[in-house]
């Protein structure tokens, strides 16, 4: 019998199995490839919400557990993945910059945010204020991760590629059967496919179309992140992805001529330089009204797990709560109320 099965491999998919490697427990994971956010996401661990200058919700625990994690995966996999990237917020007016220095003085804000002022003097960008610098930023290599960690379970004969048929399980007491698996637990890491998902699609979650545009500048030679009313993020080779898009209503997986319009509006009014389209991405963040993940047990099957909702800030997000829901599960030790599914019983 396994300790665990897997359903889905994203960034709550990966942080959970990076979990049971460390604790040494057995466990087959189910992917389909279906579930694009992740793999699309630009992929920077930011610690401060920047339209506001806020610190992100349990900022300074989740950047002290996801460095050092994605270090050892970087160790495990051999493989270059995480790139200190320095991001700059670009002000639209004094008033902004004036909030950046209140921001500065602020606790856990005072560990993250650059209290100076820098000058612009990259030609290809229009700045006509200033620049604040956000400290202990950077870049992880999503899409790569995945693919080799996917591999790694390959070579280790703990992946099925193929679709989970939900209605195939059976829940007893003390173990699941999956056709001739069986399992102690399973755990869903669907993203927005959990709105399939018959355990759980009882719970809230929305989906937030996100889209991103490829561009390639030979002009440009930008080495840190650009935050103004969009990202532009350096991916090496003159190349940089730019987004994204916020969109509540589409839930197709396609990316549209309407985000790539959207997206070179904003990005041509501050940026006086040419530049090439080489590439267009889109994926369904798994996003939650009240910004929270959704973490927990079946109230009627308790080897049934989920750990899903990391939205925008899964990059971040994902250590950290997959440490919890396996000290959850495992140690018994309880779920702050605030992640927990059970916030939504009513809903069944």
């Amino acid at each position: 019998m396994l300790d665990y099965i897997i359903v889905g491999f994203g960034l709550a998919g990966l942080s959970f199995a990076k979990q049971l490697e460390d604790n040494d427990k057995s466990y087959l994971v189910f992917e389909n490839y279906s579930q694009k956010s992740s793999r699309v996401a630009g992929g920077l661990y930011n610690p401060v919400i920047l339209k506001r200058f806020t610190p992100a919700w349990s900022a300074l625990e989740q950047i002290q557990k996801a460095i050092p994690f994605y270090r050892k995966i970087e160790a495990k996999l051999q493989e270059s993945l995480i790139t200190e990237l320095p991001i700059l917020r670009r002000f639209n007016s004094i008033e902004e910059q004036n909030m950046w220095f209140e921001a500065c003085d602020k606790p856990i804000l005072d560990q993250f945010l650059l209290p100076e002022l820098l000058q612009n003097t990259n030609k290809s960008l229009d700045i006509p204020y200033h620049f604040g610098r956000v400290k202990h930023t950077g870049r992880v290599d999503i899409k790569k991760m995945l693919f080799s960690y996917l591999q790694y379970l390959d070579k280790k004969k703990c992946l099925i590629s193929e679709s989970f048929d939900h209605h195939k399980l059976n829940s007893s007491d003390g173990f699941v059967e999956y056709k001739n698996i069986k399992a102690k637990h399973i755990l869903f890491t669907e993203g927005f496919g959990v709105k399939n998902n018959p355990f759980f699609n009882y719970l809230p979650l929305l989906g937030n179309k996100g889209e991103y545009i490829i561009i390639r500048s030979e002009t440009l030679k930008l080495e840190e992140a650009i935050k103004s009313s969009i990202f532009i993020i350096p991916l090496g080779n003159n190349t940089y992805k730019i987004g994204a898009t916020y969109n509540n209503q589409d839930k197709l997986p396609d990316t549209t001529e309407q985000a790539k319009k959207e997206i070179k509006e904003k990005l041509e009014s501050f940026l006086k330089t040419e530049y090439e389209v080489i590439d267009q991405v889109a994926g369904i963040r798994p996003t939650v009204q009240d910004r929270r993940p959704l973490v927990g047990t079946h109230p009627d099957h308790q080897n049934v797990h989920i750990l899903n909702g990391l939205g925008s800030r899964g990059i971040l997000i994902g250590p950290t709560i997959a440490e919890h829901l396996y000290n959850y599960i495992e140690n018994k030790i309880p779920l702050e109320k605030e992640v927990d599914i059970t916030r939504f019983e009513k809903l069944r």
